[in-house]
């Protein structure tokens, strides 16, 4: 009667795992269409129920572990055959649930690598358009001073010459990261 107790319970298990399975599966599927849309707390709700699955099962699997090896003179010789195909299934369940939470754990490493990869992308850009800017702001503030003694300020060529200049000076910039691949 124990044996059998413990078997349904244990066969329930694997019904259960089948179905974090699938859900883990579409959790996959998500993360590989769109990672911008992807939401990480299925994820570790995901895992936080594998531990406490783990939990559950880990005391079944020593259960069915002393009652294999008790020698209780209530157990029969061929449960004990039983018991130890019933030890084997606690066995595959636990193996299946450390199998599920590498799987999650891998699923979140991937999307925060991606998420750090795209930051990294944002980054890049912004970094490149300060760089830029930077040289052309100072350019603009040391004109932008007003001395009395700055020849080029009184004649009718420094205004163009000097946007001449900040022009130029920001193609280069952007030609100098093309051929770096920068851009």
């Amino acid at each position: 009667m124990a044996y059998s107790l413990v078997d349904s319970i244990v066969d329930n298990y694997f019904i259960i795992l089948e179905k974090f399975s699938d859900a883990l599966e579409s959790l996959e599927e998500m993360l590989m269409e769109d990672i911008t849309q992807y939401d990480l707390n299925e994820l570790h709700t995901l895992k936080r129920e594998m531990l406490f699955l783990r939990k559950s099962v880990w005391p079944v699997r020593e259960i069915v572990g002393n009652l294999e090896r008790s020698g209780s003179p209530l157990i029969n010789q061929t449960t004990i055959i039983y018991l130890r195909d019933l030890y084997d299934h606690t066995v595959q369940v636990i193996d299946t649930i450390e199998t599920v939470r590498e799987m999650t754990t891998g699923m979140i490493e991937i999307y925060l690598s991606s998420m750090s990869n795209r930051m990294n992308e944002v980054m890049k850009v912004l970094t490149i358009m300060a760089s830029i800017f930077i040289p052309l702001t100072f350019i603009a503030g040391v004109y932008g001073m007003n001395f009395e003694r700055m020849p080029e300020l009184h004649a009718w060529w420094g205004y163009p010459s000097i946007l001449v200049l900040m022009l130029v000076v920001a193609l280069s910039m952007i030609l100098y990261f093309r051929r770096r691949h920068w851009l």
